[in-house]
């Protein structure tokens, strides 16, 4: 209800819908509806604007997250190439010639995977130091750079005798601009 003032007497008469939306025709109201070409033109460009800046973001943060997997996939090798020796210096594991160079470090990375039987089990149980040689999250590859005990830290040939370290085979920089091999 509304209240209205004609010629001084006060009516109550019921609301119209259509009177609430206002004067204009039919046709004139229906061209004020939707968006105009320069709106639609404005918001594409912030919408541009706003994807150039979080495009960058998203290459950094998968960067990051593959040298955290890098970084995670190297302690788990070293950690089993130390275990390995380890074993040897306590005496639980045997068949690493002296000789040969082996200084108590597995001969390859399969060797921490397979297996190695232990000293006075005849049952053939093995002591296993990895489920898997893990893949490299830069090259995509279970290829793994190595190193013997008898080479120099920064050379990258293997001398073939044990494994004393390994590293990644991508030549590629980090994000704090160390090379990879380096990690």
């Amino acid at each position: 209800m509304r209240t209205e003032l004609s010629k001084g007497v006060l009516r109550r008469t019921p609301l119209n819908p259509r009177s609430l939306r206002g004067s204009k025709s039919r046709s004139a109201r229906h061209s004020c509806s939707g968006f105009t070409y320069l709106e639609m033109v404005a918001t594409a460009a912030i919408l541009l604007i706003l994807a150039s800046a979080i495009l960058p973001m998203a290459r950094v943060t998968r960067t990051r997250t593959r040298e955290i997997e890098l970084r995670r996939e190297l302690r788990t090798m070293r950690t089993a190439i130390d275990r390995y020796h380890q074993a040897v210096v306590e005496g639980k594991i045997g068949g690493t010639d002296v000789k040969l160079g082996s200084n108590g470090y597995p001969p390859d990375l399969d060797v921490l995977v397979e297996g190695v039987t232990q000293v006075g089990r005849v049952d053939g149980v093995k002591l296993k130091f990895l489920r898997r040689v893990p893949k490299d999250p830069i090259t995509g590859t279970t290829d793994w750079g190595m190193r013997c005990y008898q080479d120099d830290p920064k050379n990258d040939s293997w001398c073939g005798q044990n494994v004393w370290d390994v590293y990644t085979k991508s030549g590629g920089k980090g994000l704090d601009g160390t090379r990879y091999k380096e990690w």
